[in-house]
């Protein structure tokens, strides 16, 4: 009599094992698939950078804005500081002179980007404009009268609003409300052309005790700007 397909003859049976817990084993299904990596981290560590150099350019943009164009206070040297004189025999001996710096003050032309900044006098007042048409100081009225000529080679813009006061330690802002009353002053908004050069004046309201020391002039809101001496 013939057996059944897959029985052994002689009635042997291969030993059955059931899987573990009621799970699939390992063996059936092979190894379990690898979990991928997330790669959030690898992205917010891109845009990290991406930023930090965003940032850093504008902080080097700005900055080079800020110096462009700029050059120091005009300045006067006496002589060199060391001169050189032949001695008996040949021998070279040094003498020290001393460098004797003059710094810039009024009627001195000193320089700031595309403008050369020349202050001629100083001026005070209370008031400034008419009785129907004028304003009172809340201390007095410091006027700076300053010649800006043009010595670049196109048409540049001057501001007296970016103009600064320096006087006991603190730095003072120019009153443009009250020069909107002066008579020609140029001081508020002036287009000035390579070659011309205008006659303004710069209105400070200051205390009545300050004494000013120095005003700080720019060609632009974003230049160094040059120092000139008021005392």
């Amino acid at each position: 009599m013939s057996q059944p397909y897959g029985q052994d003859p002689h009635g042997y049976q291969p030993p059955q094992y059931p899987p573990q817990h009621g799970y699939p084993t390992q063996q059936m299904y092979g190894p379990p698939p690898r979990r991928k990596k997330s790669s959030a981290p690898l992205i917010l560590v891109v845009i990290g950078v991406v930023m930090l150099v965003m940032f850093g350019g504008c902080a080097v943009l700005i900055a080079a804005l800020g110096n462009s164009g700029n050059e120091p206070t005009t300045s006067a040297v006496a002589g060199p500081a060391e001169d050189t004189e032949v001695g008996t025999g040949g021998s070279a001996k040094k003498t020290t002179k001393e460098r004797v710096v003059k710094t810039a003050g009024i009627g001195d032309t000193v320089r700031d980007g595309k403008f050369a900044f020349t202050v001629t006098k100083l001026e005070k007042r209370t008031s400034i404009g008419t009785d129907f048409l004028g304003t009172e100081a809340q201390g007095v009225f410091l006027l700076v009268h300053v010649t800006v000529e043009n010595i670049g080679d196109e048409g540049q813009s001057f501001f007296g609003s970016v103009q600064k006061l320096h006087a006991n330690g603190k730095e003072f802002d120019v009153d443009s409300g009250a020069a909107i009353y002066l008579e020609d002053s140029k001081s508020l908004y002036e287009k000035i052309n390579p070659g011309n050069k205008v006659r303004g004046i710069v209105v400070f309201d200051v205390p009545k005790s300050v004494k000013p020391d120095s005003i700080e002039l720019h060609d632009s809101m974003f230049s160094g700007g040059v120092q000139v001496d008021l005392r």
